[in-house]
């Protein structure tokens, strides 16, 4: 997908998620492989989230709890992922369709090693986690006793694919610990207001990308001049080297304005909001 003048990374929000049932293998499968049966063009980089269930195995999962949404629920199961069994969060079918919530395994034998795969940090199982917040000393000592053990879980099973990973979260603490166990691994913070704060953080972990809410990108209708936003926010990251990618894309009127604006990649919930189809 590009734009006239330059490559823009489409990276597939939880599998493209307005088109798919979220986080499922049928979802990264198909935004993955794109192809005309799948109407559109494979997606650059396919983004999941990752949580543990109370075996502590990682599962591909966005939410906190398996049906606590407003509008019917994620899923036909209840309970807190992190305190249910394996067996009942697998067998979780996700919003009324066939496709049931998948461990992180199942989700990476699914995408090609061609495809990049951008792995979010939701939650390591704990409801006392600092979001969106720069830590320091005791306090980030604190949070990365609560990140590490889910950290070093998701990264041995990450390892044993040749996939290109990058790693994302709100969580510093979670950032600090995949930092602490291999360097090589890219990092990306992620933004939902206080893009100070995420500056901070990815100089702190030289983090390779920052992920916003598209609502911080100046340049943009969509941009809220608020007390923590930063008005050359794409300048500065690109200063420093860092690719600057907006989240949630849902239109292509958001994406092409977003695109105008600098930004090197688009976290979409749709495939072809540039126009770019198999």
């Amino acid at each position: 997908m590009t734009s006239a003048s330059r490559d823009v990374t489409v990276i597939a929000h939880r599998g493209f998620a307005g088109r798919y049932p979220e986080n499922t293998v049928a979802a990264v499968e198909a935004a993955a492989n794109g192809g005309p049966d799948a109407g559109h063009a494979p997606a650059d980089m396919v983004e999941i989230d990752v949580v543990p269930t109370a075996d502590g195995t990682p599962v591909v999962f966005h939410d906190d709890t398996l049906g606590g949404r407003a509008d019917g629920g994620l899923t036909d199961r209840s309970g807190t992922v992190w305190e249910t069994d394996t067996e009942t969060v697998t067998g979780a079918r996700v919003l009324g369709t066939g496709q049931t919530v998948p461990t992180l395994t199942e989700v990476l034998d699914a995408i090609p090693a061609s495809v990049g795969v951008n792995v979010e940090f939701k939650n390591p199982g704990s409801d006392d986690l600092a979001f969106e917040t720069v830590l320091s000393g005791e306090a980030l000592a604190v949070q990365a006793d609560i990140w590490r053990p889910f950290t070093e879980r998701v990264l041995d099973i990450v390892f044993e694919y040749d996939n290109d990973v990058l790693v994302s979260s709100f969580y510093e603490a979670a950032l600090s610990t995949v930092h602490e166990q291999d360097r090589s691994v890219p990092l990306a913070v992620l933004v939902a207001s206080d893009a100070r704060a995420g500056l901070d953080i990815a100089r702190r972990y030289d983090c390779d990308a920052i992920h916003v809410a598209l609502d911080t990108v100046p340049g943009t209708p969509f941009f809220d001049d608020a007390s923590h936003a930063v008005d050359d926010l794409v300048a500065v990251a690109h200063d420093e080297s860092r690719e600057l990618n907006a989240y949630t894309v849902r239109t292509w009127y958001q994406a092409r304005r977003l695109v105008g604006a600098g930004v090197d990649g688009l976290i979409a919930d749709y495939p072809g909001l540039l126009g770019s189809e198999a």
